[in-house]
């Protein structure tokens, strides 16, 4: 067994403050959780906001982590990670410094009072799955979807992959 069993995508997001340095420095912050290794991760994406439009648009990413870390455990350091970017949580969909979203978990389907993975909305953001496929193009998903099955059901759409 290796020391990081596990792997796991996390989405990032964030449309206030300069987003580009919360995501980036976010994937640094993402490299230094104990009982994680980053792998990779996507390119940013600017998106338009789902659900509330008076608000400026995001930058999203996806990254690999490897862990030994337990689903809420993990969610537990995101959460931190959020915390010291001052995520305030006003209103649902709403602008944010840092969004980070666990959106799969190994193979598992997971159910409980703070967390479901994968992600209840996976399926329908452009924003996670492009960035998702840029890094795990031949993922299978639990329940045997393919990733390239969910990508063919949602468009780009006005999804930008931002320069290098």
């Amino acid at each position: 067994m290796t020391e990081f069993p596990v792997r796991c995508y996390i989405g990032l997001g964030s449309n206030l403050d300069n987003p580009e340095r919360h995501v980036t420095t976010a994937f640094e912050q993402l490299a230094e959780i104990g009982g994680c290794r980053l792998v990779t991760h996507s390119s940013l994406y600017r998106s338009d906001p789902v659900g509330p439009q008076d608000q400026p648009d995001f930058i999203n990413a996806v990254a690999e982590l490897h862990t030994s870390l337990e689903p809420e455990t993990l969610l537990d350091q995101l959460q931190a990670i959020e915390q010291r970017h001052q995520r305030v949580r006003e209103r649902h969909w709403g602008p944010r410094t840092l969004d980070l979203d666990l959106l799969l978990y190994g193979d598992r389907q997971i159910q409980t009072s703070r967390l479901t993975v994968p992600h209840p909305h996976i399926r329908e953001r452009a924003f996670v799955l492009w960035p998702l496929a840029e890094i795990a193009a031949d993922l299978s998903l639990p329940g045997g979807t393919t990733l390239s099955q969910w990508l063919a059901l949602c468009p780009m759409g006005t999804l930008e992959q931002m320069p290098l």
